[in-house]
């Protein structure tokens, strides 16, 4: 090849690098840009900034914590979900908890997905003045499963129990475990230090009926969801009305107006904005 062929080679490369930076690393994001000033589509492309009185106070995008310097809920405010974000709606680690539905067993320092649902849905409970029971909780707030310790058939399923043992109610913590016996064998507390898993892994579905809604005791995937159930709203309205001195039906008017149906009238459930609610009950209008 002649060096008068590479040298076009190299100048028609080099044209071509030049152009494409200016179309798609200049015109394209002003292209977008000018797209997201658009009446409708500012606010979004903007981040969706709440100000209050000339300050930004957050996005209603991203969820925030509601509590005190000691992490407990303020009674005059609705509480969001909860967040495996960082320390909670931290943008900068989004996460989910990365616990599933087999997460049932606790281990030292580290409850498990069932355990952290029973205690959550047991402070929820206890805050709102309502039942925070589960059907696979026990009383005490940790997940009611047992490990059944016998010999096995071919499906791996015990045949005759001979040892049965409550593994989230450790002997330090309970003297009587949630359920006294298992088909005729009486259930243990677990003893601290020793390994369970030999057993046939066995939750225990109670009586208990939820009145704590699934979205109150569980995290959303990207750990920063600004909104709650309105289920969970409703739980929370007579709290929140009586730590203000309003009337519950204020409060349930306030919900309503930033209430927002499902996306495109047949997405997802209705929900409500945490952050905008909290703020329009901080404005003296509500008070009046």
């Amino acid at each position: 090849m002649s060096f008068t062929n590479i040298v076009r080679q190299h100048t028609a490369a080099l044209r071509a690098l030049l152009a494409l930076t200016v179309i798609l690393g200049l015109g394209y994001p002003v292209f977008i840009w000018l797209v997201a000033q658009l009446p409708g589509l500012q606010d979004k492309a903007d981040g969706s900034i709440i100000e209050v009185a000339g300050k930004p106070v957050g996005s209603s995008l991203i969820g925030q914590s509601f509590t005190d310097a000691d992490g407990n809920p303020l009674p005059q405010y609705f509480q969001p979900r909860p967040s495996a974000a960082g320390d909670g709606y931290d943008p900068m680690a989004t996460s989910a908890g990365n616990l599933g539905p087999e997460s049932v067993i606790d281990q030292p320092g580290k409850p498990s997905l069932l355990t952290q649902v029973c205690q959550r849905s047991r402070a929820i409970g206890d805050l709102d003045g309502v039942s925070g029971a589960r059907p696979f909780c026990t009383p005490g707030g940790v997940g009611a499963v047992l490990s059944v310790i016998g010999p096995r058939d071919t499906r791996g399923q015990v045949l005759t129990p001979a040892r049965v043992v409550s593994v989230n109610e450790p002997c330090a913590d309970t003297t009587a475990p949630f359920l006294s016996t298992y088909e005729g064998v009486r259930v243990e507390c677990a003893e601290p230090g020793e390994d369970y898993t030999v057993g046939q892994i066995v939750p225990i579905r109670g009586t208990a009926v939820a009145q704590v809604p699934a979205d109150a005791v569980t995290a959303s995937g990207s750990g920063l969801d600004p909104d709650i159930s309105v289920a969970y709203a409703d739980l929370q309205v007579d709290r929140v009305a009586r730590a203000r001195g309003l009337s519950p039906e204020q409060v349930r008017q306030l919900v309503a107006q930033h209430t927002d149906g499902r996306t495109l009238g047949f997405l997802g459930e209705p929900r409500v904005n945490v952050l905008e609610l909290n703020i329009a009950l901080d404005t003296p209008a509500a008070r009046g």
